[in-house]
């Protein structure tokens, strides 16, 4: 289908030639270079990083914009690593302000959600000893034997490669022997920022880039799905970024893996870079726009309205964005503990799809991996009827 937008674009006499070569890429779904990317957010404009990114958008998707309901677990708060960003966990030492959770206290946070329409469970948070490889195991298989159909997505490299050193075994074999007590899939955080200049002064201690995307392979290997973060918005430079953006490119185009991109934005509330001032929101649009020009084999990029804030999440529909997660209640204080936008935040179903439907964007409920589970384009919801609140995860 012709597209106005993009024509006009590439007939703009104003345009220069190096901006006008991209767009001509992107409109014949060519891949962008590594300078190309760079220049990108150097040099171009808000409504011209639009225009492209809701180009390849409506090319992959049309107006589908995806949620789910799903439910989080945070098995810990407490954490052997000190990352200067995050304001989430504590190190062992202040372990009076936190909190390790049982199997048992976890399978009792699982059976909370029997009966409802949830599809997936999230498991994310600190890094301490006693939960180690069969802690998870047991957890995942408990999990199964209760509930078969509850789609498992569960931790990320930087818990991994803990768990995996203390129990002397390969990335491989650690992810196919928890594989097979259950788990299904791996969300995308611990990523940061992969550049080790970077790296080196926000999270020193934890796994580095090449171990992080080395899980991440031999979970596709073994047929699992994962997703891939970038937390931007504080020391790191323009081309910092694209380095990152590179190395998933790279990976995905290894194993196709990926299902889900998911920028992030750094808050400094409550935490150790709370000098560092936040990018503003043009730069957020930007950013996702970026991401989605320059992820050519990513089939969706994500935003968390929870922690940009429900306008910013509609206007995100229109620069890339097709995945807004879903509804969540305030049990969950990865982002709101760093000075997110939704401090206590929730919303309905309703009023999630009818956020989605504002901007003219079709709402679709999916399951983790992007099946579709209902439609809401022509639901009629009962105007009367409590509205349900399903607790979702922040970091996915």
């Amino acid at each position: 289908m012709e597209n106005i937008a993009l024509n006009l674009l590439l007939n703009d006499p104003e345009l220069s030639p190096a901006l006008k070569a991209i767009a001509h890429k992107v409109q014949s779904r060519e891949r962008i270079s590594m300078e190309e990317g760079v220049y990108l957010y150097e040099h171009a404009e808000l409504g011209y990083l639009g225009v492209l990114a809701n180009f390849i958008r409506e090319s992959k998707h049309g107006d589908d914009t995806f949620f789910n309901r799903n439910f989080h677990i945070e098995p810990t708060n407490l954490c052997v690593y000190d990352c200067k960003f995050c304001s989430y966990s504590r190190m062992i030492r202040q372990k009076e302000e936190g909190w390790e959770s049982t199997v048992e206290k976890m399978m009792q946070k699982l059976r909370e959600y029997d009966g409802e329409p949830v599809t997936e469970v999230h498991l994310t948070g600190g890094v301490v000893p006693k939960q180690n490889l069969d802690f998870y195991a047991s957890f995942f298989r408990a999990a199964k034997a209760h509930r078969p159909d509850l789609h498992i997505k569960a931790l990320t490299p930087v818990e991994y490669f803990y768990i995996f050193k203390k129990a002397k075994l390969s990335h491989y074999d650690g992810m196919k022997y928890l594989k097979e007590a259950g788990l299904d899939s791996m969300p995308g955080g611990g990523a940061e920022i992969f550049h080790p200049e970077i790296r080196e002064q926000i999270a020193h201690d934890k796994c580095n880039a090449e171990q992080w995307l080395d899980i991440h392979e031999q979970a596709h290997k073994l047929g699992m799905r994962s997703n891939a973060t970038m937390l931007y918005g504080h020391i790191e430079a323009y081309w910092h970024r694209v380095d990152h953006m590179e190395r998933l490119r790279q990976l995905q185009d290894k194993t196709g893996g990926f299902q889900a991109f998911i920028p992030l934005k750094f808050r400094n509330q409550n935490n150790q870079m709370s000098h560092v001032p936040e990018v503003s929101v043009i730069e957020d649009l930007r950013n996702y726009a970026i991401a989605r020009i320059y992820l050519d084999n990513f089939d969706h990029i994500k935003a968390y309205w929870a922690m940009i804030s429900r306008q910013t999440a509609q206007l995100s529909l229109n620069f890339g964005v097709d995945d807004i997660d879903g509804t969540l209640d305030d049990t969950t204080k990865i982002y709101s503990m760093a000075g997110a936008e939704e401090q206590t935040p929730g919303m309905s179903t309703q009023e999630l799809v009818e956020l989605i439907k504002q901007v003219r964007r079709r709402p679709i409920e999916r399951d983790t991996l992007y099946n579709v589970v209902t439609d809401y384009t022509n639901v009629e919801f009962e105007s009367d009827k409590k509205p349900s609140y399903y607790k979702l995860p922040v970091i996915n």
